[in-house]
C-alpha cells in the first residue's frame, strides 16, 4: 500500500538521522514457559541507549530521555543461539527461542544466549516457569491498571509517560497489594499486557522493581512499520493474542483478569471469556475517573452473565471474596 511504503520511508529516515552504529548486542526480555519448553524473549540492537534518571531533574531532561527510547538501532537476520537452538532476528531486531525445559525448572530461571557469530559473553535471559503447585495465574494490564498514566486521555498520556521518569512515576499501592496476594509468594504466575511499545520494558522493569511490584513477562508491543499495518496490531487485537498466547502456554490452570475501564480492557476480557471457557476464574477492572461508558458496562454485564466473577471498583482494596481466588483450604478443612 502507498501510505504503508510512505511510512516505512519516514521510519527508514528517522532511523539514519538518530542511528548510532556498534556492534550487535542482544537486550533480554522476560520469557516464559509453554508445555516442554522455554520461550526466550530478546531483541538485537547497535546502540543501546541508558541514561540515570533523577528524581528532581527537569521534565524537559525526562522528555530527552523517554525520547530516546524510541530511537533504536534494531539489527536485521543476526543468529541468536542458546541451548543449542538458533534463531534469526527479525527487521526489527525482535528474537524468540524455543528452548528445551528441564524437569526441575520452577519460578525463575535464567539460559544464556549469545550471537551466534560474535565473540561477546552470553546473555542471561530470564524466563518464569510456574511452580508445580500454582493453582491460578494472573494477567493484569499495566497503564492506569497497576502504573498511574492517564491512559483513557491521550494527552494526559502523553504528557505523563514523556515528561516522568523511573523514579517519578508511581505503582498503584493497592494494585501492589493485590499482585503479591495472588502471587502467594512466588506459587502463582503474574503476566502483564499492555500496549505500550517494547522500547519501554527496560523503564517500565525499573520502575516495578523500585515498587515492588511482582515480576514476570511481558507482552508488549511493536509500534513500527509492520506488514500488519502502521503501528502493528491495534490495542484489542494485541492484547487479545497475548491473553491467548499466555492460557495455551500455561493450560493447567485458571486465569484472574485484571485491567481498567479506561481502555478496552472490558471488551478485551469479555471476548477473552468467551473464547476460553472455564479458563477464566475472575475478572477485576479499576474504574477510571469520571462516568463508566454505557457500552462497558455492557461489556461488564455480559461477562458476569457468562458465569464469571467480575467486579469494577474505584480501588483493590474494595474487593470483596465472590471475585477473587478462593483461600487454599488445608489440610484436614471441611471442603
Amino acid at each position: 500500500m502507498p501510505v504503508r511504503r510512505a511510512a516505512r520511508g519516514v521510519e527508514g529516515l528517522i532511523e539514519r538521522v538518530f542511528r548510532q552504529d556498534g556492534p550487535p548486542m542482544l537486550k533480554a526480555y522476560r520469557g516464559y514457559a509453554e508445555p516442554g519448553g522455554l520461550v526466550l524473549q530478546g531483541r538485537v540492537v547497535s546502540a543501546v541507549r541508558r541514561a540515570a534518571p533523577e528524581a528532581d531533574q527537569t521534565r524537559w531532561t525526562n522528555f530527552k530521555q523517554m525520547l530516546s527510547l524510541f530511537f533504536t538501532t534494531e539489527v536485521q537476520d543476526v543468529r541468536v543461539r542458546a541451548e543449542g537452538v538458533e534463531a534469526l532476528s527479525d527487521a526489527e531486531g525482535y528474537v524468540r527461542l524455543h528452548v528445551p525445559r528441564a524437569p526441575d525448572h520452577a519460578g525463575w530461571v535464567h539460559v544464556e544466549a549469545a550471537l551466534a557469530d560474535a565473540g561477546d559473553p552470553p546473555v542471561p535471559m530470564p524466563v518464569l516457569v510456574p511452580q508445580p503447585g500454582a493453582r491460578f495465574g494472573v494477567i493484569s494490564d499495566i497503564d492506569d491498571t497497576v502504573l498511574r498514566t492517564g491512559a483513557h486521555s491521550l494527552l494526559r498520556n502523553l504528557w505523563t509517560t514523556f515528561t516522568g521518569n523511573a523514579l517519578t512515576r508511581e505503582v498503584f499501592d493497592d494494585a501492589i497489594a493485590l499482585m503479591r496476594r495472588l502471587n502467594e509468594g512466588g506459587r502463582n504466575p503474574v503476566f502483564y499486557v499492555s500496549s505500550s511499545p517494547w522500547n519501554l520494558f527496560a523503564f517500565l522493569e525499573k520502575i516495578f522493581d523500585r515498587a515492588g511490584l511482582v515480576p514476570g513477562p511481558m507482552f508488549l508491543r511493536d509500534l513500527g512499520v509492520s506488514d500488519r499495518g502502521l503501528i502493528g496490531a491495534g490495542h484489542g487485537d494485541h492484547k487479545g493474542a497475548a491473553i491467548d498466547e499466555i492460557l495455551k502456554a500455561t493450560p493447567d490452570v485458571p486465569f484472574w483478569l485484571i485491567g481498567d475501564t479506561g481502555q478496552k480492557d472490558a471488551f478485551v476480557y469479555r471476548d477473552a471469556v468467551g473464547r476460553h471457557p472455564g479458563r477464566i476464574g475472575g475478572v477485576i477492572l479499576r474504574q477510571a475517573p469520571g462516568r463508566v461508558a454505557e457500552e462497558t458496562r455492557a461489556a461488564v454485564d455480559e461477562i458476569g452473565a457468562g458465569g464469571v466473577p467480575v467486579a469494577v471498583v474505584a480501588s483493590f482494596d474494595e474487593l470483596g471474596a465472590e471475585v477473587l481466588p478462593a483461600p487454599e483450604q488445608q489440610q484436614g478443612e471441611a471442603v
